[in-house]
C-alpha cells in the first residue's frame, strides 16, 4: 500500500506541442510582399486613388531610373562589404568568430554554384524593393549550415500559426519545402506589426506614380508619339486618287520639315506643348530627389552633382555610411541573423557585423601619412617599394630605417680629436 505524502512534488506534464496540418495554417494571399502591394497601392490598378496615375508595382517601379539606381547603389555597397560573425563580450566590445560557418557562406560561396555577393546583392535587392526578402539557411543533423540561399519574393508564401511562422516555398533546386521560421532569414522594413514588411514605394505610391507619370510624358515627348499638329483639307475631292494624294503630299512637306502648298480651303496647325506639360518634365528633378529621399541616398550616388562636389566628396561618404548605409545594414545584420544563427547561439553573444571600413578608403598621400604618424617614422621597407614599383630587391632593402631620433644617433657635430682645434 502506497502513502500519500503532501510534501511530494509530481513531476510537470510534458509539454505538448501542437501539429501543424496544411488545413490548421493560414496562409497569406500569395506572397507576404504581393499581399502588401495590393492592400496598399491596389495592385493592378492606378497605384493610388488618383485617376489617371499608372500602376505602381515593384515591377513598373524599376521602369524609373531613381528606384532601380537607389536599390542598386544600396544593394551592391552592402554585397560587397564583408558580413562577418562576431561575438559580443560583457564589456560590450565585439571579436570577430571565424571558424563560425556561415562566414564562408555570407562572404566566399552561399549555395553550391552561387556566389555570396550574388546572393546578398539580390537579397537586398528584393529587401529595398518590395520591403521584405527571404533567405533559406538549413542545418545538417549535427547542427552547421549547410547553406545560404535566397529565395525570390514570388516563389514563398508565409503561413502562420499563432505566433509561429511557416513559409512554403521553392528553392534552388525546384523542390517545394514548407519550412519553420527558423530556418528562414525573414527581411521586414517600415514593419507595422512586426511580421509584414513594405517598400517605401508601396508607402509613397502617389509620389512614385507622379514620377511614373513624368517620365512616362518625357518618353512620349522624347518618341515624337504625341500629336505635333494636325492638317485640315478640304471635305470633297473629285475621287479617292486626288484626296490619297493631297494626303501624301502634306505628310511629305511636314516629315522633311518644309513649308507645305496648301489649297483655298486647307489649313494646317502646329501643336506646341502646352506650359503645364512643360512644368511636368522640369517636376522630374523633384521626382528624382523625393525617391532619393525615401532611400535616404545622398544625391551625390546618384550622380547628381549638382549638390556636391569633389571636394567634400569624403565627407558624402561618410554621411552616406552613417545616414543610409547603417539604417538598411542594420535591418539585414539584425534580421539575417535571426534566420541563421541559433538562439543559444544569439544568446552567448553572436551577431552579424557589416565592416563598413571598407567603403571609407582614402588616398594614398592620406593613408601614408596616418601611418607614418602612427609609427613615428619610415613604416616600409625598400624593397617593399621597390617590389610596388616592378623593380628588383637590393642587398639592404630588407632593412627597416628608424628616423634618426629613435636608432640612437644624434645629428650632432662630431667632437674634436686630440690635437684639434675645439
Amino acid at each position: 500500500m502506497k502513502l500519500w505524502n503532501p510534501f511530494r512534488q509530481e513531476p510537470p506534464a510534458a509539454r505538448l506541442e501542437p501539429v501543424v496540418t496544411a488545413s490548421d495554417v493560414t496562409a497569406s494571399v500569395g506572397t507576404s510582399s504581393e499581399a502588401g502591394w495590393r492592400r496598399e497601392i491596389g495592385f493592378g490598378g492606378s497605384g493610388t486613388r488618383v485617376a489617371g496615375l499608372p500602376p505602381v508595382s515593384p515591377v513598373i517601379a524599376q521602369r524609373h531610373a531613381t528606384v532601380t539606381a537607389c536599390c542598386s547603389v544600396i544593394a551592391g555597397d552592402l554585397s560587397k562589404l564583408p558580413l562577418e560573425v562576431m561575438r559580443r563580450g560583457r564589456d560590450g566590445r565585439e571579436e570577430p568568430v571565424p571558424e563560425h560557418p556561415a562566414n564562408y557562406l555570407l562572404n566566399v560561396e552561399s549555395s553550391p554554384g552561387v556566389a555570396a555577393i550574388g546572393a546578398r546583392f539580390a537579397l537586398g535587392y528584393a529587401f529595398c524593393l518590395r520591403g521584405e526578402a527571404f533567405a533559406y539557411a538549413p542545418r545538417d543533423g549535427a547542427g552547421e549550415l549547410v547553406l545560404i540561399e535566397h529565395i525570390h519574393n514570388d516563389l514563398i508564401t508565409p503561413l502562420r500559426y499563432g505566433r509561429e511562422r511557416f513559409y512554403q516555398f521553392e528553392d534552388g533546386a525546384e523542390i517545394h519545402r514548407r519550412a519553420p521560421g527558423r530556418v528562414i532569414a525573414h527581411l521586414r522594413y517600415m514593419s507595422e506589426d512586426g511580421w509584414t514588411g513594405r517598400s517605401p514605394l508601396a508607402v509613397a505610391a502617389e509620389s512614385v506614380g507622379i514620377a511614373l507619370a513624368g517620365q512616362e510624358a518625357a518618353a512620349k515627348a522624347a518618341s515624337g508619339t504625341n500629336i505635333k499638329g494636325y492638317a485640315k483639307v478640304k471635305e470633297y475631292f473629285d475621287d479617292d486618287e486626288a484626296y490619297q494624294r493631297k494626303v501624301r503630299r502634306l505628310r511629305q512637306a511636314m516629315e522633311n520639315g518644309d513649308i507645305p502648298i496648301v489649297g483655298p480651303d486647307d489649313e494646317i496647325k502646329t501643336l506646341s506643348m502646352s506650359p503645364a506639360d512643360q512644368q511636368l518634365l522640369e517636376s522630374r528633378k523633384m521626382d528624382r530627389e523625393q525617391i532619393a529621399a525615401l532611400y535616404r541616398v545622398p544625391p551625390s550616388k546618384l550622380q547628381m552633382l549638382e549638390h556636391g562636389v569633389k571636394a567634400n566628396g569624403q565627407q558624402q561618404a561618410i554621411d552616406y555610411r552613417a545616414d543610409c548605409l547603417s539604417h538598411w545594414g542594420g535591418f539585414v545584420e539584425a534580421q539575417t541573423a535571426l534566420g541563421i544563427l541559433t538562439e543559444a547561439e544569439r544568446r552567448a553573444g553572436l551577431v552579424l557585423r557589416h565592416d563598413y571600413d571598407a567603403l571609407l578608403t582614402a588616398t594614398t598621400k592620406e593613408r601614408y601619412e596616418a601611418l607614418n604618424q602612427a609609427v613615428g617614422g619610415p613604416w616600409m621597407k625598400a624593397n617593399e617599394a621597390r617590389r610596388g614599383e616592378g623593380l628588383k630587391d637590393t642587398e639592404e632593402g630588407d632593412q627597416l630605417y628608424p628616423p634618426p631620433n629613435q636608432n640612437g644617433t644624434e645629428n650632432k657635430a662630431a667632437a674634436p680629436t686630440e690635437g684639434e682645434d675645439a
